[in-house]
């Protein structure tokens, strides 16, 4: 089997853990061999970190695979999958780690299991560098089962910077094939609501606060919708530690979601938090893409394993999503294209259309 390895670059592109999330899950789903070498060799601290290792530990057990090179600050590994086993599967990350990152590494793979699995997650909730699992909830997963699949998540108790201690249980039935999507009439903003939460000591006054900078900011730009921001205390039994945040989604005509969220950190003040997630959101609403920066990369994988062309339409390709495609055809063998949009309203903007024809992986199991 050596000969056969695949041999992947960790140190290109976005030379980090994306990398790591993509090829491995194309590893196992695909039954190809892999090594990765120059683990995130450009960063501060290179090699796995915690959250690498428990993504990585986590698609070994889901197919039984054999992997080697795993520990804390190695850059290189090896990964030999096997078959792809549904049932209970459990990761922690036992820090902040981001429980939305092992859900993007393990749910690809599971969707091809022979029989449904429960994802037991632990780690980050509400995480910096990383969605939000209100994110995930919100826009991801209405979007995502566009490709046929239907997954269910709860979450049991969130968990923050720097302690983590979050858990989320997700329950994903199996697929004969993914269906490809065609995301590409944005249509017209119809709403637009969101959620602040504090957490632990936290008082609900910063939540308001943050919630009502928010709504000025986007009030200055969008006049005629009504915003509604609910501000939440989270109870005490389903939370770990303090934190602070928020997310704003707005909601199309034509069903596409886009979102912006920020974390309130120590010594940042909560309209200024509030402010940063209302400018994200209008960032995103002016590009005319049917998909938000966040999106944009989490699709890639699922629209290489579809059966038939998809088309998304984006702004500004991100280096997350060109890192996503460049291994999706890699490892894959699927066909990307991205060209300048050529529709009138988006001939004064940033507007690319991401075609890809997927493999249309099917599922032996079934």
């Amino acid at each position: 089997m050596e000969g056969q390895r695949v041999e992947v670059d960790g140190g290109i592109m976005e030379g980090g853990g994306q990398i790591l999330r993509v090829s491995t899950a194309l590893s196992c789903l695909l039954g190809l061999p892999l090594r990765v070498q120059k683990i995130r060799a450009g960063r501060s601290t290179p090699g796995l970190r915690p959250q690498h290792l428990s993504g990585l530990e986590m698609v070994r057990d889901l197919c039984g695979g054999h992997l080697e090179g795993a520990e804390i600050g190695s850059t290189e590994i090896t990964f030999t999958p096997e078959k792809i086993r549904g049932g209970v599967h459990t990761a922690d990350t036992k820090t902040a780690g981001s429980v939305c990152l092992l859900m993007q590494v393990s749910m690809p793979c599971v969707l091809f299991a022979a029989s449904p699995s429960e994802l037991r997650l632990k780690g980050g909730t509400n995480a910096e560098m990383a969605p939000q699992i209100d994110y995930t909830m919100m826009v991801f997963k209405p979007i995502a089962e566009k490709f046929g699949f239907t997954f269910n998540c709860d979450i049991k108790t969130r968990g923050y910077y720097p302690k983590g201690g979050g858990e989320v249980i997700v329950r994903v039935s199996p697929v004969k094939r993914l269906d490809p999507i065609n995301l590409t009439d944005r249509g017209s903003v119809t709403k637009i609501y969101g959620r602040v939460f504090v957490a632990g000591v936290l008082p609900l006054k910063v939540a308001k606060d943050m919630a009502a900078a928010a709504v000025r900011c986007i009030r200055k730009e969008i006049r005629d919708l009504y915003v509604s921001i609910q501000p939440v205390q989270e109870a005490r039994d389903q939370a770990f530690g303090n934190g602070s945040g928020i997310i704003i989604v707005a909601e199309t005509s034509t069903g596409c979601l886009f979102a912006g969220s920020s974390l309130g950190k120590r010594g940042v003040n909560a309209d200024k938090v509030g402010i940063e997630a209302a400018e994200m959101l209008l960032a995103n609403l002016r590009h005319g893409g049917t998909v938000d920066e966040y999106l944009q990369d989490q699709l890639i994988i699922f629209m290489a394993l579809a059966n038939g062309i998809s088309r998304i339409k984006t702004g500004s390709v991100t280096l997350h999503t060109q890192t996503a495609i460049h291994f999706a055809e890699q490892l894959a063998k699927a066909k990307f294209t991205v060209k300048k949009s050529e529709e009138e309203e988006d001939a004064t903007k940033d507007t690319y259309v991401i075609e890809c024809e997927g493999i249309g992986m099917a599922n032996p199991h079934l």
